[in-house]
């Protein structure tokens, strides 16, 4: 357990080193499947003084699967649209160093704190981007960050593409 605490600390440090370290740890996909985990439930209870605990359940789940469609999108965006010469990645290198970009999401459980639920929803956020862009950067082996950058603004946008052809029925329980 202190592995895993000392690897959530490491990639929430921004620890490039870290996530080649997970990139080639096929044991650790568990550990980055805790980590979403881990700060989705944190987004949750610090989001409770203006939410019901029912969303908990609701938010770690779609937190879990978003986590695999965005190691899809990015697998895909960067090894087939934008890879460089030595660019080699699997899935489960995705899965695992995105998992971790997770880590800084931990934040957010300070949203219990009347008046801290805005600034560490956007302190986590942001902080879990650049986690994330590193994360993709080592997973997909790039030595360009700008790179790794456009992987996943281009993911984002295909993202909302997605999300806007849905429409707001399946997240507010409207129709369409």
């Amino acid at each position: 357990m202190a592995d895993f605490t000392k690897r959530m600390i490491r990639a929430a440090k921004l620890d490039g080193t870290l996530y080649e370290e997970v990139e080639a740890d096929h044991g650790a996909t568990w550990q980055a499947a805790a980590v979403v985990i881990i700060s989705s439930l944190a987004a949750g209870i610090g989001a409770l003084p203006g939410g019901a605990f029912s969303g908990l359940i609701f938010i770690t789940l779609a937190s879990l699967l978003g986590w695999v469609v965005w190691a899809l999108m990015t697998y895909w965006i960067g090894t087939r649209l934008l890879p460089e010469p030595q660019t080699q990645a699997d899935l489960g290198q995705m899965l695992r160093t995105i998992g971790f970009s997770s880590s800084p999401g931990v934040i957010r459980i300070l949203g219990l704190v009347p008046g801290l639920g805005l600034p560490t929803a956007l302190v986590g956020g942001i902080w879990m981007l650049i986690a994330m862009v590193i994360a993709v950067r080592q997973a997909l082996d790039y030595s360009s960050t700008g790179r790794a950058v456009g992987v996943c603004v281009i993911g984002w946008i295909i993202q909302l593409v997605i999300l806007f052809a849905i429409g707001p029925g399946p997240f507010t329980g409207q129709a369409h």
